[in-house]
């Protein structure tokens, strides 16, 4: 037997594999597929103060070995997460984590403050890196001042566990880390999808409505895996590895890069049963390696 759990912050993880905002609802949806309780932790779609409608459609094109999306943040809003979709989902026998964004620092604050009375909620993940909106999101990851504002505010209403997602849309991912690091966040995810756009020849248009979007999928791994490594070197919080995970040994890439865990998104469009997948290939992989634990993993790349 091997232990597969990992730590971040304040919180214990079964296993190091989550799944990635956006890309899995709220977990109930795709309960007919996989056993939940498999996973390490679910991060539920963008929440946000208020009702977002998101983009106009198209919102979605498939690209290369990937995928643009501009959804842009659709979500129905904290009130109704908290009403609606908490008691649904609170007693899944995984760590529930909610992805939190907003238009502003104050919109970050409250939903953080209608947040708190939810006590099977076990961590955030702030999202300062979403290309698909106007105002807000990317806007604040793209500067150390934008950064530390957002995390700072967060930290003085949120105590439990704080992840902050990175955007890859900046010259060094690193300073942003740091910036992150300093506000008080328990930990960094990255990254979020890079900015790209595909053009229809034949119409001579933007497949997308919004013109541009944010790239995921295998496409971007090999970029990501180099983000993490850096940011893993450049801060002491745990890293959460992110961006192009297709199975269990692109998982591992990544941790060996230095993530203390990963997420797993895109891949749950093609496959559904991708994460659970990943968390075999890793307790596989750490057996036939003669390791005993997932510490013994992160960052273990030699050179």
């Amino acid at each position: 037997m091997v232990d597969l759990s990992v730590k971040i912050g304040q919180l214990t993880l079964k296993n190091p594999v989550m799944t990635a905002s956006g890309t899995f609802g709220y977990g109930e949806e795709f309960a007919d597929f996989i056993d939940l309780s498999r996973l390490g932790g679910i991060i539920v779609k963008g929440t946000t103060l208020h009702p977002r409608q998101g983009n106009p459609y198209p919102r979605m094109v498939e690209t290369p070995s990937g995928m643009l999306n501009a959804v842009g943040l659709q979500n129905k809003g904290v009130e109704h997460f908290a009403n609606i979709i908490y008691p649904r989902i609170k007693d899944l026998d995984t760590r529930v984590i909610v992805n939190v964004s907003g238009a502003s620092v104050e919109d970050y604050v409250g939903v953080c403050e209608r947040l708190n009375g939810l006590d099977k909620v076990a961590a955030i993940e702030v999202n300062i890196s979403c290309p698909n909106v106007k105002q807000g999101g990317m806007g604040f990851g793209t500067t150390c001042a934008g950064a530390e504002s957002v995390v700072s505010a967060v930290r003085k209403a949120w105590d439990r566990t704080m992840i902050v997602k990175l955007t890859p849309n900046v010259t060094d991912i690193t300073e942003i880390a740091r910036a992150a690091e300093a506000a008080g966040a328990d930990a960094v995810s990255l990254t979020n999808t890079f900015l790209g756009m595909a053009i229809d020849v034949e119409r001579m248009r933007p497949y997308l409505s919004t013109v541009t979007g944010g790239l995921s999928g295998a496409c971007i791994r090999p970029i990501a895996v180099r983000m993490v490594w850096q940011v893993a070197n450049a801060v002491q919080v745990p890293v959460v590895g992110l961006g192009g995970i297709m199975n269990g040994r692109d998982a591992v890439e990544f941790m060996l890069a230095g993530a203390t865990a990963v997420q797993i998104g895109t891949a749950n469009f093609i496959d559904p049963q991708t994460s659970v997948k990943v968390v075999d290939y890793i307790e596989d992989y750490l057996t036939r390696h003669g390791m005993s634990s997932c510490s013994e993993l992160i960052g273990a790349m030699k050179r």
